[in-house]
Formats: structure tokens, C-alpha cells, sequence
């Protein structure tokens, strides 16, 4: 038979099966056109996953029925645009945040909304907030229940009201998607620990033996906490899998009732007020034996999937992809039928590694080869996150230019901890491996690009520490994409090691750059004669730049070779509109080969970051550290 028509004749059984009047008749209509335009692509890939279950249409039919209850009651509709999405605009400036460590509690994050809004933020994730173990949590994604939110932060009333005021100040709202793991607190777990068969929902072997099998081809994510990527749990008497945390249990997708059951989950998440979900850890969704286990072709089905439920059911809301693979597998989730927007962890390492060895070519090399994605989809270009800083570019990159991979990520892990002589950074080890020495970088974008240690050095240092900050936000902010912000990244905040007292956290390193901001941090970051207040005036005056020219948004975009290694240059075209960027990554000067009226055909040049300074021409010169974005004027 037929694979549409069988779609569509199963499509019409499901809707003579389930109550589909409830759904008020305005939305039951839009609901039913784009049910009916997608569904043949959403069975394509639920007969992929699970067309050899005798037991496939029975899930089919429940899928649609979880699709349409969302449509019973009133759901957000999230804010509307017309013309290209809201994710290519210039005005797209977004901001991660702790809910507890920047605002206490959901109410005073909604007291907050005045701040991101003169700050020209337009997109806001808040990091994990819903249920999770206290001692356990892994920064909240541990989830032990999707539908409640952390009762120290609020409620899910509180979390709509804000996201209904982030609405009307024309804020964005995206939630974390945890759907690789849940906590062993979960309801699921608990139900799987006593056997009941509907909560085969997880990986369970009596057999180490089994476990093992499955270990030789995985890598270890935490090595420093567990060996493997199974746990072993005296309730059950089985091994689990559990591919990041002891606690954080992996969910087992070949169950096609953890699928549909996860979907309602999701769309619980998009009821609360969302507009963007971010796919935790997505890479690792599906497992097949003697493969590593991630980025399996059927994980990008599982995910088309899910997108599809998502069009269906919520058509307002995308997908922001997070997975901090190789280069290849990062793209590879980018598409608007997957992922219209994607952390770009590939560029924020490279910057890093450019600062650290006053040298752009793998950072333009690899762009090069990895920057170009979908029109109509986008990058999130950051600097810092929540998370350590892992070097993953391309090796096959940076042996064509005479680098060996596995030597130069030792380097930029001793720079970057203070363990090379001479570095500017003040960084610490996360997820050492007591085998290889390998390890991640955590800190905070002030501490690691070296204000810390400046600031008890000399004037100079300083200088060149606040410069080198200036530096990766006019690369951020100016590149296609929507830059994305870290709390107190913002206003300067240097490392808290005020972690290494709580025994709850002192063997995660990544709590140095997850500080609780108090009104001193803020008060400090207004003061301009501080260092924390020259980097808050800084880039609040390059993201309202960028705001105010469309130059900075759905534009035309060419590298460039400045003929400097220590260089990194690029132009933007958007009609009449162009922009030159340059940037020196070094504290030597240097002459390029860039002619900046020349490539923007224009005698009338203005520098955006400094409207005074004259655009000689000829050749450009670049100055210690220097930033410039060079506008046509005419």
C-alpha cells in the first residue's frame, strides 16, 4: 500500500476515534489543516521508529490524541512577526539566566523585565527550574517532573505570568527541553523500579556483561564522577543507563509510549508560555549497539518527530539545538524541519583559542568550512554559558594547517587554568580525566579573558584584559546569528569559588561561573570607573548598535583574509547597507590588507564603535586589540 495513502487512512480512523470536538471550533479548523498537511511526514517517520510494534497504531492514535487535547485549552500564541523570522532580526539579543541566582524567584525576575528590556534583550532561556533532586540536580536538569516548577522559585502560575509579561514588553521566552534523561526521582523511574510494564521507559540490564558491550564504543562524559555510562542500582538489581549522572537516567526511546509520553511533556512546556524549547543534550537521544551512540540517523528522525508534533500542535514555538559534538553532527541537526536555531559551540571555543595563541586561522578556517546553515535558520553565537568550554573543532581542520589536535587542546586547557606560563586566564578544571589529563574549561567570560588577574597587575594588563572582552562581544554581536548573553557575563562578574564550601557542589567546577548576582554586582557595574562598569557600558552601547542598523541582521556574509595572523575580518551586505568588521586578537599592532572604503565603495566610512576616529585610505591599520565596525555612510 501506498505509504501517503496509508497516512491518510489512518489519519481519518484516528480522527473518528478520538474526541476532536472538544477543541473549540476556531482552533479545531487551523488545527485540522496543518494535522492534515503534516501527518503523512509524522507517520513516515513513527513507521521508521516503530512500524515493526504490532502495537504501532495504537501509539499513532494516542500521539494525536495528546497532539489535539493541547488545542482543548487555551494555549499561548507567542508573539507574531511578519517577513523573515524574529531569529535573523538585528533585534534579536538574547540572555541565559539562573532564575534563583539572577532574580531569587520568578516574581523578581518579573521585577527584572525593566532591566533586560533597557538592556535590549529580546529573547530570554531561563536555565532549568523545574523539580529536581536538592542534593542531586545537575544544575536543575535533573528533572523529577516536567509539569511543576521548583517550588523555591515559584509556581507554574508564576512562570506564566511572567512569560505573559515578557510577552507584552516584546521578550521571548525559551525553557530547557530535557528529554534525553529524567532523574531517578522521576514518577516514570519510580513506576520502572517496581515493575510496572507501561514504564519500560529506560535502559535496564541484569547483565554487566550486556552493559559492558555497550561501554567500549561510548565515550565518558563525567569521568571524574563515574567510569561508564552505566550505574549500577541496588532497588532493581539492574544496570542503568546513565550516560551523564548516576542520577540523571536515560530515557529509551525504541519504547514508542516514552515518545508519545514525552511529547505530552513538551507541550506541557509550551502551555506554561515558551516560545523556545532548547533540545538538552539531543545528540545522545537514540542508542544502537557498537556504534558510540550519538547522533545515530535515527535520532535525527526522533527529532523531526518531535518537530513535527511541534508544528502541528504549537506552530509559534522552535527548536534550539544543543549539541556540543564534531562540527559535522552540530550542523547536521540544523534544518527547519529539525532545529531552526543552534547553540555555535565551534566559534565560541575558536575565539577562545585565538585569544590564547594571537591567531585567527583555525577559527577562519573552520568557519569556513562549518559557518554556512539553512537560510532560513540561525545560529546562537555565545561566549560564555552555564557550561565548561570543550575544544571541539574539526581535527582534519587544524592538521591541514599543521596543528595537532590533541597537543594544542592541552595547551588551551593549561592556558586557560592558569597552568602556562604567562597566561592571562584564571579558568578551572572541569571533568578531569585521571587516565588522559584531559579536561574542560570553566569560567567566567571576565575571569577567563584575564580581568582578574589584571586588575591586581598593571594599568596595561587591565586595559588589555577589558579589551580582549571588547573584542569577543564585536565578533559576537556583529556575526549572523542571534547573540546570546550569560548572566553577569554582562556587567563583569569575576569567578565565585565560594563553591568549594558546599559539599553539594564542590565537585562540580562549573558553580564557578554560576554566581548568585547581588545588588553589588549591579551597583559595581554602574560605576564607570570600575572595570565591571567600563565592560557593562561597553556592551550596552554595541547591542543597542546593533539594534538600530538592519545591517545587523538577515544580511549577506563573506570572511575575509586580512593577510594577519592574529586577524579576523568579515563584510555584511543587506541592500544598501554594508558592514566591515575587524577585529586584532593580539596586543601587537599590525597593518592589513583590508582597504576598508574599498570594500565597502564608499569614501564616507564611519566607525560605529568610534564615530571620531578618521578611516584613512589605503591599507587598515589594526591597533592592540582592536575592534572596529565600519559602516558605508552614503
Amino acid at each position: 500500500m501506498d505509504q501517503d495513502y496509508e497516512s491518510r487512512l489512518t489519519l481519518s480512523r484516528i480522527l473518528d476515534e478520538i474526541a476532536i470536538d472538544r477543541i473549540p471550533a476556531r482552533r479545531r479548523k487551523a488545527f485540522l489543516t496543518r494535522l492534515e498537511a503534516l501527518f503523512p511526514d509524522l507517520f513516515g517517520h513513527m513507521i521508521t521508529l516503530y512500524g515493526t510494534r504490532y502495537d504501532a497504531y495504537v501509539h499513532m492514535r494516542a500521539l494525536v490524541a495528546t497532539l489535539a487535547e493541547h488545542q482543548v485549552r487555551k494555549q499561548p500564541e507567542g508573539l507574531r512577526e511578519e517577513g523573515a523570522p524574529w531569529y535573523l532580526s538585528e533585534r534579536a539579543v538574547g540572555m541565559a539566566v539562573y532564575v534563583d541566582l539572577f532574580a531569587g524567584d520568578l516574581d523578581g525576575l518579573i521585577e527584572k523585565i525593566p532591566y533586560l528590556e533597557q538592556l535590549g534583550i529580546s529573547y530570554l532561556h531561563l536555565m532549568p527550574l523545574f523539580l529536581a533532586p536538592e542534593d542531586n540536580s545537575d544544575g536543575g536538569y535533573a528533572v523529577s517532573d516536567y509539569r511543576k516548577v521548583n517550588p523555591a522559585l515559584g509556581d507554574a502560575k508564576t512562570l506564566r505570568k511572567l512569560a505573559d509579561a515578557l510577552h507584552a514588553r516584546g521578550i521571548r521566552l525559551s525553557l530547557d527541553f530535557v528529554f534525553n534523561h529524567t532523574s531517578d526521582e522521576h514518577a516514570w523511574a519510580q513506576a520502572a523500579l517496581d515493575g510496572d510494564p507501561r514504564y519500560r521507559a529506560f535502559y535496564f540490564f541484569v547483565d554487566g556483561a550486556e552493559a559492558e558491550d555497550y561501554n567500549r564504543s561510548l565515550r565518558e562524559i563525567f569521568p571524574q564522577a563515574r567510569r561508564g555510562s552505566f550505574t549500577w542500582n541496588e532497588a532493581a538489581q539492574k544496570w542503568v543507563w546513565t550516560t551523564f549522572n548516576s542520577f540523571q537516567w536515560d530515557l529509551n526511546y525504541a519504547n514508542p509510549d516514552v515518545f508519545v509520553s514525552v511529547v505530552g511533556e513538551m507541550l506541557s512546556l509550551v502551555g506554561m508560555g515558551c516560545d523556545v524549547l532548547r533540545l538538552d543534550a539531543l545528540a545522545f537521544v537514540w542508542k544502537e549497539k557498537g556504534t558510540t551512540c550519538e547522533s545515530q540517523p535515527k535520532a535525527h528522525v526522533l527529532i523531526r518527530a518531535f518537530n513535527l508534533c511541534l508544528r502541528i500542535a504549537a506552530p509559534h514555538v522552535v527548536f534550539k539545538s544543543e549539541a556540543i559534538v564534531h562540527p559535522d553532527e552540530v550542523n547536521s541537526y540544523i534544518a527547519p524541519e529539525e532545529c531552526q536555531i543552534s547553540y555555535n559551540p565551534l566559534m565560541m571555543a575558536l575565539m577562545w583559542e585565538s585569544l590564547a595563541t594571537r591567531q585567527t586561522a583555525l577559527l577562519r578556517a573552520s568557519l569556513a568550512r562549518s559557518f554556512a546553515i539553512p537560510e532560513t535558520t540561525a545560529w546562537v553565537n555565545y561566549i560564555r554559558c552555564h557550561d565548561d568550554i570543550g575544544w571541539t573543532w574539526d581535527d582534519a581542520v587544524s592538521n591541514s594547517l599543521g596543528i595537532n589536535g590533541a597537543d594544542h587542546r592541552r595547551f588551551l586547557n593549561a592556558f586557560y587554568t592558569g597552568r602556562f606560563e604567562g597566561s592571562f586566564a584564571d579558568g578551572v578544571a572541569f571533568g578531569e580525566n585521571p587516565d588522559t589529563g584531559d579536561c574542560r574549561v570553566c569560567g567566567t567570560l571576565a575571569s577567563l579573558a584575564g580581568v582578574g588577574k589584571a586588575m591586581a597587575g598593571t594599568t596595561q594588563e587591565l586595559d588589555h584584559a577589558l579589551a580582549r572582552v571588547r573584542v569577543l562581544h564585536a565578533v559576537t554581536l556583529a556575526m549572523p546569528g542571534m547573540p546570546l548573553l550569560y548572566q553577569g557575563d554582562e556587567i563583569g562578574v569575576l569567578n565565585d569559588l565560594s563553591f568549594e564550601d558546599d559539599p553539594d557542589k564542590r565537585d562540580d567546577s562549573r558553580w564557578v561561573h554560576r554566581k548568585a548576582l547581588t545588588t553589588a554586582d549591579f551597583d559595581l557595574a554602574q560605576d564607570s570607573a570600575t572595570p565591571q562598569g567600563r565592560i557593562a557600558a561597553g556592551i550596552a552601547r554595541m547591542i543597542d548598535l546593533r539594534r538600530k542598523h538592519p545591517v545587523f541582521g538577515r544580511s549577506d556574509f563573506r570572511l575575509l583574509d586580512p593577510s594577519q595572523p592574529n586577524s579576523f575580518a568579515f563584510l555584511r551586505r543587506c541592500g544598501t547597507d554594508r558592514l566591515l568588521v575587524a577585529v586584532n586578537f593580539s596586543e601587537y599592532g599590525v597593518t592589513t590588507a583590508i582597504d576598508p572604503r574599498g570594500l565597502l565603495d564608499s569614501d564616507r566610512v564611519v566607525d560605529l564603535l568610534d564615530p571620531g576616529a578618521p578611516c584613512p585610505p589605503g591599507a587598515m591599520a589594526l591597533g592592540p586589540y582592536a575592534a572596529h565596525w565600519y559602516l558605508a555612510a552614503d
